[in-house]
C-alpha cells in the first residue's frame, strides 16, 4: 500500500458492508496519533442586489455514504479504488463542515432575509447530497460534486440540480490537497448560491 495513503479498498455496488469493514480495519492499522486538521471556508459576497429574494432558508446537513461521511480526506486511487489521504483530516465530519459553510455562503451573498439550520421558520428548504468530494491522483485534480433539491415550506420540490468544480492538485501532502478541494467547493458554493435564488 503506498504510505501517503490509508485504508484503500475497492469500490463495488453490491458488497458496500465489505468495504466499510475493509476501510475501517485498515484505517486503525494506519491511525499512529493525532493528525492535522483542515478546515473549509465559506465564500464571500460580491452578489447583484438585483438577485436578492425575500423569505428565510433552512439548509439541511448534507447527505453522503462512506467513505464520504467522515472526518478524512478521499483519496481516488484508481476507477474503482479509494483510500484515505494519509497524516490529514478534517476539522469536523465533512457533511457538518459543507452545511456550515454554505450557511455561511448564502449569509455572505445577503440572498435572503434569514439563513440558517433547519429550526428556523423557513419559507423554503435547500437539501444537499455529497457525491463526491475528493482528490483524483490520476489527474493530480480535487473533484466536488454536490446534488441540490429545493423545496417549499409544504415539501414541494421547486427544483434540483448537480454541481461540480474542480482544482489543481500538483502535491498529495495535506495542506495542497485541502487547499484544492476548498477551492473546488467554493466554485460549487457560488454555482448553489446563484442557482437557488431565481428559483424562488
Amino acid at each position: 500500500m503506498d504510505p501517503r495513503f490509508c485504508a484503500e479498498g475497492r469500490l463495488t455496488r453490491h458488497r458496500p458492508l465489505l468495504l466499510v469493514s475493509a476501510l475501517m480495519s485498515l484505517l486503525a492499522a494506519c491511525s499512529s496519533g493525532p493528525l492535522p486538521t483542515y478546515d473549509l471556508g465559506a465564500i464571500g459576497g460580491g452578489f447583484s442586489a438585483k438577485e436578492a429574494r425575500r423569505g428565510q432558508l433552512a439548509v439541511y446537513e448534507p447527505t453522503a455514504v462512506s467513505p464520504v461521511d467522515s472526518d478524512r480526506i478521499v483519496v481516488r486511487t484508481g476507477a474503482d479504488s479509494i483510500a484515505y489521504l494519509s497524516g490529514a483530516k478534517w476539522a469536523d465530519q465533512l457533511t457538518s463542515l459543507v452545511q456550515a459553510r454554505l450557511i455561511a455562503s448564502f449569509q455572505n451573498a445577503h440572498l435572503f432575509r434569514a439563513v440558517g439550520e433547519p429550526g428556523i421558520v423557513s419559507d423554503y428548504n435547500l437539501r444537499t447530497d455529497i457525491r463526491r468530494f475528493e482528490l483524483d491522483v490520476a489527474g493530480s485534480i480535487a473533484f466536488v460534486e454536490i446534488s441540490a433539491q429545493l423545496t417549499g415550506a409544504g415539501g414541494r420540490i421547486l427544483a434540483g440540480k448537480v454541481f461540480s468544480a474542480s482544482a489543481p492538485a500538483p502535491r498529495d501532502d495535506g495542506a495542497t490537497v485541502t487547499k484544492a478541494l476548498d477551492a473546488a467547493l467554493a466554485n460549487v458554493m457560488r454555482q448553489i448560491v446563484l442557482w437557488t435564488a431565481p428559483q424562488i
